[in-house]
């Protein structure tokens, strides 16, 4: 073999693995935003932790920790996790709670979970409350299922939440949603 053919070979042999390389990150990046190799994808997730904007100085504070594994696809009531908010009042008084996922459901870049309040210092342990994200990088939106005159007397089914209305302070969201992709069976080829 030749100086100049053997160089060819090499220079054949690297781009051959550039783009096996550079195909396999693609694919993986398509398949799995960002999974790393050999990890199966979740089905959904809502992480992070954001503050609410009030002008009037309040200070709301919401944290989120839901998934939902990839086994359980089909069945979002299977989501595990925690959620926490607190909010202090301009004058210094506060309320807090902690609860568990018992739903998550999220679509784009919007999720709703709900759960049950285990700990806190309110009148509402043992109530389920629903929570809706927006997640638009630094600039999230937040709703919440505990809005209205009826809110005491109501009893929120799982996955339900209201429109995400309120904006986070600027800068401080940092809500990330992982899109959940339903696997729907094939219906049969009509024929």
């Amino acid at each position: 073999m030749n100086p100049p053919t053997r160089h060819r070979t090499k220079i054949a042999a690297l781009g051959a693995a550039l783009l096996i390389t550079a195909g396999a990150a693609g694919t993986a990046l398509a398949a799995g935003d960002d999974v790393p190799r050999g990890k199966e994808r979740e089905a959904a997730a809502l992480t992070g932790t954001a503050k609410l904007y009030r002008p009037a100085g309040d200070d709301i504070t919401f944290t989120f920790d839901a998934h939902l594994a990839a086994k359980d696809t089909m069945d979002p009531e299977k989501a595990y996790g925690t959620f926490r908010f607190e909010h202090v009042f301009p004058d210094g008084t506060s309320g807090w709670a902690r609860g568990k996922v018992d739903c998550l459901v999220t679509g784009g870049k919007v999720a709703v979970v709900t759960g049950v309040i285990t700990e806190t210092d309110l009148p509402s342990k043992g109530k389920r409350v629903g929570i809706s994200v927006h997640d638009q990088g630094k600039n999230d939106r937040l709703g919440y299922s505990w809005i209205g005159r009826d809110v005491e007397k109501q009893e929120l089914p799982k996955c339900m939440s209201s429109a995400p209305f309120e904006k986070t302070r600027t800068g401080s969201g940092d809500f990330k949603v992982l899109p959940w992709q339903p696997q729907y069976e094939q219906a049969p080829a009509k024929g």
